[in-house]
């Protein structure tokens, strides 16, 4: 398999006014952002409220997602706790001929290095053809990767665990392996981690970012002068004052009212603080229009 490199967005999930998933959009959204420069995006990842939406949806999703010309660019998040369920759903996606899948370790119970080494062990197990991006967030799981963690791991398992995608920034500068992706979960952090050696980045915000991110990343290995890393940066400390989903659906929804669609507990900003985004947005020049799924 070849290494991942890329600009990834953890792609929204578009929603029905009965919160139902819609799946065609939901699609058409991931595929709007790959035409807008990314080499492709992680389906169910915590920007697209994998943990809140029913599995029968997820499965329905991926069934149409097989037919997509862009089949070969997504991965699969599970956004599952349960080791059961997420062995099921990997092997439906299997079937379908989906192998790159974005995991995280199960939150709520608090365990160790060891306990997350026998979850993935259970998992390639169970299905040995899978190729797995760790997902090492503390602030959603309560887990934190350890760099003698991912490296017991890929050693453990050289042909299928692949990559990292790092949003809690404690492995991208100084984790090193070779023939192995790592993904810093933030654009504020993608230039730096290209100037390390990392494989590019898998964020929430591309899905509005994706031209500026791609042009960053082009512009690194084509040894061009930055001209836009800075605004990019701009534009992704604004999104981080709030939480990000709730950011991204209320700025989507300017375009689209289907993007104020969501599932609680998530909601949309307040007034107030939708206003101050899009001001702060606009104080930036920034007037890239969302990836829309109309």
């Amino acid at each position: 398999m070849t290494k991942l490199s890329g600009i990834y967005a953890a792609t929204m999930s578009v929603l029905n006014s009965d919160l139902s998933l819609n799946i065609e959009k939901t699609i058409k959204h991931a595929e709007k952002l790959i035409d807008q420069g990314c080499h492709g995006t992680a389906i169910f990842g915590s920007t697209g409220q994998s943990q809140l939406i029913p599995i029968s949806e997820k499965i329905d999703l991926l069934n149409q997602l097989s037919e997509s010309k862009y089949k070969k660019n997504h991965l699969i998040g599970t956004g599952l706790n349960s080791l059961g369920e997420t062995i099921n759903f990997m092997k439906i996606a299997s079937s379908l001929n989906f192998d790159k899948f974005l995991i995280m370790p199960p939150a709520y119970y608090k365990y160790g290095d060891t306990e997350v080494i026998e979850f993935y062990t259970r998992i390639i197990n169970s299905i040995p053809e899978c190729k797995i991006i760790l997902y090492n967030f503390e602030k959603l799981c309560g887990y934190k990767f350890s760099i003698d963690c991912v490296k017991e791991l890929v050693k453990k398992f050289p042909n299928q665990i692949v990559g990292v995608k790092d949003s809690s920034y404690n492995l991208f500068e100084n984790l090193k392996i070779k023939n192995f992706s790592i993904f810093p979960g933030s654009e504020l952090k993608l230039l730096k981690g290209l100037e390390l050696g990392c494989s590019g980045i898998i964020t929430a915000t591309c899905n509005v970012t994706a031209q500026m991110s791609r042009k960053v990343y082009d512009d690194f290995y084509s040894e061009t002068k930055q001209s836009i890393n800075q605004k990019l940066c701009d534009v992704r400390s604004v999104f981080d004052k709030y939480n990000l989903i709730s950011g991204l659906h209320s700025y989507c929804s300017q375009v689209d009212e289907i993007y104020k669609n969501i599932l609680p507990p998530l909601s949309l900003l307040n007034k107030t603080d939708e206003e101050d985004l899009i001001n702060a947005l606009k104080d930036l020049k920034f007037t890239n229009k969302p990836s829309i799924a109309a």
